[in-house]
């Protein structure tokens, strides 16, 4: 079982996300009037329609830069304004607060936000995992053990041998980084409970790793070279999660105000990513330099990324229902159809 000290740091990050998620959700009602004019925003001098975001820094930057560049948004009428860097916990808030359009999220990040009372949507896939004859080094996430510092572990498996507790790092609590190691521990048999989360952006893992500083070190595509160069040995990725495709999935999301002012504004940021997703996945030599220089870390490889604008709503019933067995939101309090808006035909 965990120690006293582990619960009471898991209980504190769970209750500082629900305050957050009380004052963000506060913020957007007492910002009402101002959010509903900013997204009754008229086109800007050079006749394109802006839409704010955070600046995309991170691991999940392709498409942004792809359909940026390309001129995909630009095709669409649309222009991106990016605002700044931002933590990811206050992604979500800089939504409903009216500083940003649109971001991107996994399901659980969305279902957490959602039962907290965010009035937020998502509408159109982002980044799935590909299919298991796909090149691995697209799967959605690798974690790495530092061979020097925990010698003899080759597997997942093999953490069980290791007495105690492992730090893990993560980039925050209800992501794909925690989801799916979760998920890749119950099958292989390691207990929940030993997994101690420590959080931390990707490009810090790799140095956490380095020093000893964790034991365990999961990060997305751009940051698999590093952690090769490093000598860091790979013991699972995202396909031994088990959910296929799903085991990547992530969703741009909107403002329900802003989706029911802006429907035709939505239509096309999906019509202008999706193509921007299709081109990285069609030319991933090119999406990897786009995404290297941009961020300015090597980068081995993009993530891979859905190519329609129809949505699926059975693949966030497993992140929903991992919420729930752990107890973040109470069993029935969100449902798939509560984080997807499905455009009219």
């Amino acid at each position: 079982m965990a120690n006293a000290k582990a619960i009471k740091k898991i209980l504190a990050g769970i209750v500082g996300l629900a305050v957050v998620g009380a004052i963000a959700y506060g913020a957007n009602v007492g910002n009402q009037q101002a959010a509903a004019g900013q997204n009754g925003k008229a086109k800007s001098e050079d006749g394109l329609f802006p839409i704010r975001t955070v600046s995309q820094t991170a691991c999940g930057s392709t498409p942004w830069i792809v359909t940026d560049q390309l001129g995909f948004f630009k095709e669409e009428g649309l222009k991106i304004v990016y605002t700044g860097d931002t933590q990811p916990n206050q992604i979500v808030p800089s939504i409903l607060n009216g500083n940003n359009d649109v971001s991107s999220a996994h399901p659980n990040s969305l279902a957490v936000a959602i039962a907290g009372g965010a009035k937020i949507k998502g509408v159109v896939e982002a980044g799935i995992d590909p299919a298991p004859d796909q090149d691995p080094k697209l799967r959605h996430m690798n974690w790495y053990i530092n061979p020097n510092v925990t010698p003899g572990i080759k597997s997942f498996a093999d953490l069980n041998k290791l007495p105690g507790q492992v730090k893990f790092s993560l980039i925050t609590t209800n992501q794909c980084s925690d989801f799916l190691a979760n998920n890749i521990a119950d099958h292989n048999q390691f207990p929940r409970q030993k997994i101690e989360w420590v959080t931390m952006p990707d490009v810090q893992a790799v140095q956490a790793l380095k020093q000893g500083l964790v034991g365990v070190s999961g990060v997305h595509p751009p940051f698999y070279k590093s952690m090769e160069e490093a000598g860091m040995v790979k013991i699972a990725d995202s396909l031994d999660a088990g959910l296929g495709v799903g085991g990547g999935i992530g969703y741009y999301y909107f403002t329900i105000d802003f989706i029911e002012k802006n429907p035709e504004i939505v239509k096309k940021f999906a019509r202008a990513i999706i193509k921007g997703q299709k081109w990285a996945n069609d030319h991933p030599e090119e999406a990897r330099k786009m995404t290297e220089d941009w961020i300015k870390v090597p980068v081995n490889a993009t993530h891979y990324y859905a190519t329609g604008t129809e949505i699926t709503p059975e693949l966030v019933r497993p992140w929903i229902e991992d919420l729930e067995n752990a107890g973040v939101i109470p069993k029935g309090k969100v449902k798939p159809e509560d984080l997807l808006y499905i455009a009219p035909k």
